[in-house]
């Protein structure tokens, strides 16, 4: 794949949308489930099963939509301590579908879910270059702090070390503050990102 080109169509991304505001992450409806979900999975002392079960029952009692459900159990799927990585990929098919069923106003948010989902199993089985894309698009349908670390990691991981940082200057001089300072604390507390780091970042 010509990851190239991918790169600029980031970077017109990047000058288009300089002056609006950055898209809502998640239907607020459902933040707190997942951060819950978030922090389970963290917890070594929680069972996969557990967590499974717990977002089953958030869904149940409505605590989820069917978008966000198939989300959560898409996380748990690709996390380290599961790594089911055919379960993951027919999750995001799944929430693919019914993110398109369900419309609405975070239509575009929760395909961007389903395309850094698919990046992320790109990324965690060493596909650097298709992660690349998947997260691009993302990138173009929501743009977020995350969505443009994720871009930042694949690049690196690629090599591109001198892009990524040419990128990123340009992230910091033209996009919201806002995101910039989130993007900036992803750069100094991820691994991944060390080699972006500056001393007056």
């Amino acid at each position: 794949m010509d990851y190239r080109s991918v790169l600029e169509r980031i970077i017109e991304q990047v000058d288009s949308v300089a002056y609006l505001t950055p898209s809502a992450q998640v239907d607020p409806r459902h933040r707190s489930v997942l951060t819950e979900v978030g922090a389970m999975i963290q917890d070594s002392t929680i069972t996969p099963d557990h967590i499974r079960t717990h977002i089953q029952r958030s869904y149940d009692k409505g605590r989820l939509d069917r978008v966000h459900y198939l989300s959560a159990l898409h996380v748990l799927a690709a996390s380290p301590r599961v790594q089911d990585w055919a379960e993951a990929a027919r999750l995001a098919g799944e929430q693919e579908l019914a993110a398109l069923d369900h419309g609405g106003p975070f239509q575009q948010t929760n395909l961007a879910a389903v395309d850094r989902h698919r990046g992320v199993v790109a990324y965690l089985r060493g596909h650097y270059d298709n992660a690349l894309d998947h997260f691009s698009r993302a990138l173009e349908r929501q743009r977020s702090a995350e969505n443009l670390g994720n871009v930042l990691c694949s690049l690196v991981r690629l090599g591109e070390i001198d892009e990524a940082r040419s990128l990123l200057a340009q992230i910091r001089a033209t996009l919201p503050q806002a995101l910039v300072t989130d993007l900036t604390a992803m750069v100094n507390q991820d691994p991944d990102l060390a080699l972006l780091r500056t001393e007056d970042a």
